[in-house]
């Protein structure tokens, strides 16, 4: 037994021998354990007592047992009041150990007294670059924005891009820059001489109209932003900034044609900002260069159309490099386009590269300088083209180390050495992965690398770049703001630390005064508020004892292990410089509660011996009139009921209590319990009949002695109490009696029904519209929801109420006109009505209120064939109205929001093909067939609802399936899964795309692969609409796939993406 429900245990045990009158007050303090011995720091007296053992009865006061010691003591365990868990005696109110004391204990080291980081760790650290914020998923825009940032060429160009506010910005307004160079130029100055260790690139990114939540390509948007930069400088005079961009990035080559005939050559000279290499079954950089210059041969359909020979020649085309940049970017084609899913796809091969690349052998003119080297890798971190993390390696150009950048981290290599064996580690592992291959002096090799930026090698000095005057002005204002925040960050831990002290101070006199000495004022005061109060990094509220209240406004006997006692002094001292209360001191003590509970206590110590006694007595005849009528299921279940009834007051203390300090339970919560409890039967409730006398039944209750009674009422004092002289109640006997006259009248009228409509209960030789009798030239129509529920009353006449009347008007319009033709009540129609034959109609106006009547008549002249006659109804069909339903029937099956479609997947149109991907499966039809076939009798048709003879019209509305009637017998062709075919849900408004990607879902077949149809048409545009496809509920469409996917790794990112791609659409990329 836990200690805290042993201490409990042994403060209620003098109740075992002390009945309630006699409760004094050494029984009340015994109960609130005033008497306990509190614990001492490491020495735990009440913990792991076993049951049986009197240590906590002597720690009461009451027997005056030596202690016993605790199970971590015999066992030489350390003590939960010892060493670092420090955990505190919940049983014992007097145990002051381990509820936050430990920290303000002995000497403390200043840093603790504040949660505030030192603001030196924001601060710039000497010869460091600074890194830039990641707004959420900007890391693609960071790591392009160091590699620009450490060409100082570009740098330059940029700071002598003139600006609106060369002439200074105002000391009392903020920088707001105009322009994307302006943006550029605040950026680099603050990456060059801001004091701050990271800097935000919001402005930036927000005038670029960038989402800050979505992860874009970063290849796609190095070429955007360039072509944005490009065109903003190109209208700058000075040549030096407006050609910087074509000087640093920009290259050229031309596709080169030879006619093999008669060897004309067509040259068509491009320029490149980037080279895409094709990274696929390749290991090294310059075998994807070659490939990219390879020559490639022009036949067949795809000749070259010659202008010297005038006519379609086989040839051969390459391409040529004519010059080269001073930076050069090589973009390896990772992030590709894969057919099988619809999606992009990262390529994880290594690809090897070496810091020295000469282009000589594959420039066209090989008389210049082409030896190039390495100063930035680009690496992205994943295995998904969705997801993953951006950073980027880069040379600083004055000093030849390697840094790596990663957003507000950057990390400097060791030994002017580009390292990237921990980025390749991070990638999450493959079957198919490859291993890593072994790289030479000078060489890498890396599986996510997305781009490699060489720069020539120069035999000059590194450029050094000054910030212009007014931008550095910028810089020095933020620096100011920075150290601003420093100096204010700075004073608040000051003062943080200054508190402290004087809490510290505080606490450690204070706590040596807590305890309450014995015979000295006490007061009761919440755990939870004393460890708010040591808890230093929420200042204590107002203490708040309201939640531990009884409901005499004392302090509640069952809430004492949520209380700790302390002396007067303290207690004076709390409320004196927090407020709150009440206040519980000794007085608070209530005796109402502790009597109530030692009475509860001995009666449920007793109830074992009373129900001994109840149960012999019952056993016993009763004589005469001294008896009582007592309910059966009362009887058996009177012990359960009394335990519940014992312990219900200790549950709604528990209920309405709660925590302390306004932490109540959820009200609701606790309200909706009471009304449930309340719902159920009291105690000889069963007897009581609704009008609140003795119910008239004699085999619910039997009568017992007033012996028994007399026992039984000291547990339910408020039960309801009937001697055995008692009458039944007056008015249940004249229900009785007219309930019993009802039920004979329903059996003769069930009976007399339907022995005269025989064969219209079972269902035996009905009419047919499709063949018509020959017999009669007359039918008569009723709904078919009245014969179902008329069925139900003659099966069981005294269970259901009896059918009077028959409203024919759902079958009609508001215009009194039939809803239906002759042609559609032989087939989708005919679930709706039952044919009735004429002598079955005079019986059935007879027996029933029939308020129109419908009636289907067969005109045909004498000796003519069948197929001539002609049918009339009466009334007559409404056009407008017959219009309308079908309209609005058709409108119903083209704007469901929620219905079921099945997919059969088919091969060869004869084969059904098994599933490909079983645990991909996450749509099923057994489940709705189940639910459907359940339905009770009469919930089949939503559109009719009748009850009690009244009818109620509403909307007709076409099912997905057909019933029809044939030689009287009613047969449903609702749709049956078969095997291979699975049920999707849809709605009419969602595309064919989204169809696509559930039944991707389903069948492991991507969307490019999957060919659907629908009865016999073509489903191939994406953007349309299951509705405007013709596509209804229950609608089967035929898949056929080109080729089902076997690796499921290919389809990983196309499970990240559900919405279509947008790339910089919107964004001020796309802008210019």
């Amino acid at each position: 037994m836990a200690p805290r429900l042993q201490l409990e245990k042994a403060a209620w045990r003098w109740t075992e021998t002390v009945p309630p009158e006699a409760v004094a007050q050494e029984h009340i303090e015994a109960a609130y354990r005033v008497r306990l011995e509190p614990c001492q720091r490491g020495a735990c007296r009440y913990r792991g007592a076993r049951p049986g053992t009197d240590s906590a009865d002597s720690a009461l006061g009451v027997w005056g047992a030596p202690r016993v010691p605790s199970r971590h003591e015999a066992r030489g365990v350390p003590c939960p009041c010892r060493g670092p868990a420090r955990r505190n005696c919940r049983g014992n109110p007097n145990c002051l150990v381990g509820i936050g004391e430990h920290v303000w204990l002995g000497e403390i080291d200043e840093n603790s007294f504040h949660n505030i980081d030192d603001p030196n760790c924001e601060r710039r650290k000497k010869n460091a670059f600074v890194g830039l914020t990641n707004l959420g998923a900007t890391c693609y825009v960071n790591t392009f924005l160091q590699m620009w940032f450490l060409n100082l060429e570009l740098r330059q160009a940029l700071y002598l891009c003139p600006s609106a506010c060369g002439d200074g910005v105002p000391k009392d307004t903020d920088y707001e820059p105009q322009t994307i160079c302006e943006h550029l130029q605040y950026l680099f100055a603050l990456l060059q001489n801001s004091k701050r260790r990271y800097i935000d690139p919001s402005g930036f990114v927000k005038a670029l109209g960038l989402d800050t939540g979505q992860q874009q390509d970063a290849q796609e948007f190095s070429k955007l932003f360039m072509s944005l930069l490009e065109d903003t400088l190109s209208k700058q005079k000075n040549p030096d900034v407006r050609n910087i961009v074509q000087k640093q990035f920009c290259g050229e080559y031309a596709y080169v044609t030879v006619c093999n005939q008669c060897g004309r050559e067509s040259k068509l000279v491009s320029k490149f900002y980037e080279l895409e290499l094709n990274i696929q079954g390749h290991k090294q950089l310059t075998d994807c260069i070659t490939e990219f210059l390879k020559e490639e041969k022009l036949e067949g359909d795809n000749r070259y159309f010659c202008e010297t020979c005038q006519s379609k020649q086989n040839a051969t085309r390459k391409i040529r490099l004519l010059s080269l940049p001073c930076t050069l970017n090589l973009q390896l084609m990772r992030f590709v386009f894969d057919r099988q899913t619809g999606h992009k796809k990262k390529l994880n091969t290594y690809i090897g590269f070496s810091e020295l690349l000469d282009m000589e052998p594959f420039m066209e003119q090989k008389n210049g300088v082409y030896v190039y080297e390495l100063s930035a890798v680009l690496i992205h971190r994943g295995v998904s083209a969705y997801s993953g993390h951006y950073i980027a390696h880069v040379k600083d150009p004055q000093t030849g180390e390697w840094y790596k950048f990663n957003d507000e981290d950057i990390e400097k290599m060791e030994g002017k050495k580009l390292q990237l064996g921990i980025e390749e580690d991070l990638a999450e592992p493959s079957k198919s992965q490859s291993r890593k291959p072994k790289c030479g002096k000078g060489a890498h090799c890396s599986r996510n690398a997305y781009m490699l930026v060489y720069r020539l090698q120069a035999r000059e000095k590194s450029l050094t770049v000054q910030v212009p005057a007014f931008l550095q002005e910028l810089v020095e204002r933020d620096n100011c703001k920075f150290e601003e925040w420093c100096n204010e960050m700075a004073e608040m831990r000051k003062q943080s630390v200054a508190r402290g002290k004087i809490k510290h101070e505080e606490v450690k006199e204070l706590y040596q005064r807590l305890p309450a000495e014995a015979g000295s004022p006490y007061d009761f005061i919440s755990l939870e508020w004393l460890q708010k109060w040591l808890d230093e990094s929420t200042p204590p509220k107002p203490i708040d004892n309201t939640a531990c209240l009884c409901s005499h406004g004392k302090l509640h006997p069952d809430k004492i292990s949520l209380m700790k006692r302390i002396s007067e002094y303290v207690a004076d001292f709390f409320y004196r410089r927090y407020g709150g209360g009440p206040r519980l001191n000794v007085k608070a003590l209530c005796k109402d509660c502790v009597v109530e509970r030692c009475r509860i206590l001995r009666l449920k110590n007793q109830l074992n011996e009373d129900y001994k006694t109840v149960t012999n007595l019952l056993k016993m005849t009763v004589k005469g009139n001294d008896g009582f009528w007592v309910g059966k299921a009362s009887l058996r279940s009177w012990r359960q009921l009394a335990l519940e009834q014992l312990n219900e007051q200790d549950e709604d203390a528990e209920h309405s209590n709660g925590k302390m300090n306004g932490n109540a339970q959820n009200k609701d919560e606790s309200n909706e319990e009471k009304r449930e409890a309340e719902e159920e039967l009291n105690f000889n409730e069963d007897i009581v009949c609704p009008h609140g006398d003795l119910c008239i039944s004699e085999n619910e209750r039997r009568v017992v002695s007033k012996e028994a009674w007399k026992k039984l009422k000291q547990y339910f004092p408020k039960a309801p109490e009937f001697p055995n002289n008692k009458e039944c109640c007056s008015q249940c006997k004249i229900l009785e009696r007219e309930g019993e006259e009802n039920e004979a009248l329903h059996k003769m009228m069930a009976s007399e029904q339907k022995t005269s409509l025989q064969n219209l209960f079972h269902d035996k030789c009905r009419p047919c519209l499709g063949s018509w009798p020959q017999e009669t030239d007359e039918l008569y129509i009723v709904s078919q929801f009245f014969v179902e529920e008329w069925r139900k009353f003659v099966r069981r006449p005294t269970r259901c109420s009896p059918v009077s009347s028959i409203a024919n008007s759902v079958l009609l319009c508001p215009h009194g006109g039939l809803m239906f033709t002759f042609a559609s009540m032989t087939k989708e129609d005919s679930k709706h009505i039952v044919l009735i034959w004429p002598s079955e109609w005079e019986r059935i106006q007879k027996l029933f209120v029939v308020d129109h009547v419908i009636k289907i008549t067969r005109t045909q002249a004498p000796g003519a064939s069948p197929e001539s006659a002609h049918y009339t109804s009466e009334p007559q069909l409404c056009p407008e109205c017959r219009e309308g339903l079908l309209c609005q029937q058709q409108r119903d099956l083209r704007e469901y929001t929620q219905a079921t479609i099945y997919i059969h997947k088919v091969v060869d149109n004869k084969k059904v093909m098994k599933d490909a991907a079983p645990e991909l499966n996450v749509s099923s039809s057994e489940a709705e067939e189940e639910r459907e076939e359940n339905k009770p009798e009469g919930e089949q048709d939503p559109d009719f609802n009748q009850a009690n003879g009244s009818a109620k019209r509403q909307k007709l509305s076409h099912q997905s399936y057909v019933t029809y009637q044939k030689q009287g017998i009613r047969r449903s062709t609702r749709h049956r899964k078969v095997r291979g075919e699975k049920a999707l849900l849809v709605s009419a408004s969602q595309t064919l795309k989204e169809l696509k990607i559930q039944i991707m879902h389903a069948f492991s077949v991507a969307p490019f692969d999957q060919n659907l149809s629908l009865d016999g048409k073509i489903l191939s545009d994406d953007t349309a609409t299951l509705g405007s496809l013709g596509v209804i509920p229950e609608s089967v469409i035929l898949l056929k796939a080109d080729e089902p996917i076997a690796d499921y790794a290919a389809m990983d990112d196309v499970m990240q993406v559900c919405m279509p791609e947008e790339g910089f659409k919107g964004t001020g990329l796309l802008g210019h």
